[in-house]
């Protein structure tokens, strides 16, 4: 097993190298002699969100009377398609209006790597991370957009470079009011061109 992340590394090595034999390829030559353990070290460290709990990052919140929208834009995040195993690469905006409380602001941008980093689909993880704030947070809203470049349709399939995703999550007022959504959504998308 993986020191601290619980994975298989032999397991995966084994099979990485049934793959490599599968696709015709020899396993022991120089340049592959080392990919089975580099793999599995891979995906013990894009997946470490799998064993990650997101309540961790709640110890930083904060009693503040502050009732306008808090916003954290452009958040990097990469996550892995549960269906093709291929990662996609995007930016998290995360939004959420308090009641009473504030989170430290890189706990937002740990929240959304700790959903991230599992397989996943964008829809899904668009909501993990509202249904959280909104659980944890007891904000008045919450409203998280992502947009990501999935390769498993830009370097495969369809093979469309340059296509990018994007969803929504919207919660409390932010799905309720209409001038709230629009405002929430006009402040992440401002001086963007």
């Amino acid at each position: 097993m993986g020191e601290k992340s619980g994975v298989d590394l032999p397991r995966i090595q084994k099979a990485v190298r049934e793959i490599l034999l599968a696709v015709g390829e020899d396993p022991e030559r120089e340049g592959l002699k080392d990919t089975p353990r580099r793999v599995s070290r891979m995906y013990s460290e894009l997946l470490a969100g799998m064993r990650d709990d997101a309540s961790e990052h709640l110890k930083s919140i904060f009693h503040e009377k502050y009732d306008e929208i808090v916003l954290l834009r452009d958040i990097p995040f990469y996550s892995v398609c549960e269906h093709h195993l291929m990662p996609f690469i995007g930016k998290a905006h995360v939004a959420y209006l308090p009641a009473g409380q504030v989170l430290g602001v890189s706990k937002l941008a740990r929240i959304v790597d700790s959903f991230a980093r599992r397989l996943q689909v964008q829809e899904r993880l668009t909501d993990q991370i509202a249904d959280f704030l909104m659980k944890n947070l007891h904000p008045t809203g919450v409203a998280v957009v992502l947009e990501a470049r999935h390769s498993c349709m830009t370097i495969r399939g369809i093979q469309k470079p340059g296509a990018s995703m994007v969803t929504s999550s919207l919660r409390g007022i932010f799905k309720r009011d209409p001038r709230s959504r629009s405002e929430v959504l006009t402040l992440m998308h401002a001086d963007r061109a």
